[in-house]
């Protein structure tokens, strides 16, 4: 890039060159409109489609719990280390992908990592043993690792500067297949078995052969060709906070994203033992259970964005967070009708704030895209996992109704949101 075309690019306050790194686009007045508009609407719609798939078939390892519990006679603290094996890979395997694909951009990983997620299906619809089952789960976790980050980052290219739009059209695909997964698992593989789960083999390899076709979109865009040495590099802006602030913001997102998520996994990976065990349901009437409120976190994913993009991100995280505490509180002591009404608005509620954290922690690090879908994505796994782990041995030990009395006061650290700096006040008005 010349000197002069250099001092012909305006900068917004604080912002700088950054030739080296990738970051991402000048905003929305540099999107083309047209034909490309259409062009990247339809990369945000296979985005959102591929991580249908991917977490659909995700959430084929809590659907089967029930199966494997009986087939392989485990105690809830097994299940437990089943998540955590899930989880984990994912969570400490996120934000270093995200690292290195700041500085490394890979259009074709997007396509590999649904690949490893293939092959934890089909471990695991053969896995003979408990060490086998726990393998195919990491597997299934090492594919999200590299999936969620660069999947993340591509929607944020191609949002045209609606970038909360965009990540919930993005999470939307996602919740949705977690929705959709444990009722397929109850009219596939509950009836058919364990082997059955090979079939959604088929949806991991229609995502492969979209990624792919989305890598290729990836690979010429703008921010890849300036990587190249084709085009003028791009504009990163500078935090808008001090370092410390940053980290202070970052610790309390961290802190809000543990009370939102083990409270999450406590419903998506025992609600339907509380149900067996509580109301005498039968399997699949619990997990049609599980459907309704996995269907109500889809919905409330997709609202969460847009309505950041308007009115800021800090209001939805407050109303997200903290006002899903009365109804956690009337859970435990709900009758069976009251639970599926109270889950539906607890799944609703909480599930409309992780766009806008993601959105918010984009804001406080410009340029570094991929660490923070890393740590996002990756927390959310991650203290799910432990947060999995944990239950499963209260559950052991005190019962599993005990977990719901625990869990309905996580939602009061909500309150830690206060201390978030507001980054957008000009934006919002």
């Amino acid at each position: 890039m010349s000197e002069n075309t250099a001092a012909s690019i305006p900068l917004a306050p604080g912002a700088r060159i950054r030739g080296e790194s990738f970051a991402e686009p000048l905003g929305p007045k540099t999107q083309a409109v047209g034909s490309e508009a259409s062009t990247t609407f339809a990369i945000l719609v296979s985005l959102s489609l591929c991580h249908f798939f991917n977490d659909m078939n995700q959430s084929l390892v809590p659907a089967i719990y029930p199966i494997l519990k009986q087939s392989y006679h485990l105690d809830f603290g097994q299940i437990g280390l089943i998540t955590l094996a899930f989880q984990m890979t994912a969570s400490l395997l996120q934000p270093v992908v995200g690292m290195v694909t700041d500085k490394k951009p890979m259009p074709y990983s997007l396509p590999i990592a649904m690949g490893c997620s293939l092959v934890g299906l089909m471990m695991l619809s053969v896995a003979g043993s408990y060490h086998m089952i726990l393998i195919a789960a990491a597997m299934v976790g090492l594919g999200s690792s590299v999936f969620h980050p660069e999947s993340s980052r591509v929607a944020r290219m191609a949002s045209g500067g609606r970038y909360g739009f965009a990540q919930s059209l993005f999470q939307l695909g996602g919740s949705s297949g977690s929705a959709i997964g444990p009722l397929l698992a109850a009219f596939i593989v509950v009836p058919r078995g364990q082997g059955s789960i090979a079939w959604f083999s088929v949806a991991a390899l229609l995502a492969i052969m979209v990624l792919t076709y989305v890598g290729a979109w990836y690979s010429r865009h703008p921010a890849m060709l300036a990587r190249r040495g084709r085009r003028t590099p791009v504009v990163a802006l500078a935090s808008p906070l001090s370092r410390g602030k940053v980290i202070g913001a970052l610790t309390v997102i961290m802190v809000l994203l543990f009370s939102k998520n083990v409270y999450t996994s406590s419903l998506s990976s025992y609600y339907t033992f509380y149900l067996i065990q509580k109301f005498h349901l039968s399997v699949p009437h619990a997990q049609y259970m599980l459907f309704g409120f996995l269907g109500a976190v889809a919905v409330g994913t997709f609202a969460g964005g847009p309505i950041g993009d308007r009115v800021g991100r800090k209001p939805v995280i407050w109303f997200s967070i903290l006002g899903a505490f009365p109804f956690a509180l009337l859970l435990p002591y709900a009758s069976l009708v009251w639970t599926g009404v109270l889950s539906v608005v607890i799944g609703l509620i909480l599930a409309s704030a992780f766009s806008a954290i993601i959105v918010y922690a984009q804001e406080l690090l410009p340029g570094r895209i991929g660490l923070v879908a890393g740590m996002m994505f990756g927390l959310s796994f991650g203290l799910g996992g432990l947060g999995a782990a944990a239950l499963g041995q209260i559950a052991d030990v005190t019962g599993i109704e005990t977990v719901y009395r625990v869990c309905s006061f996580l939602p009061l650290i909500g309150l830690l949101t206060a201390l978030l700096p507001n980054i957008e006040p000009r934006k919002v008005r």
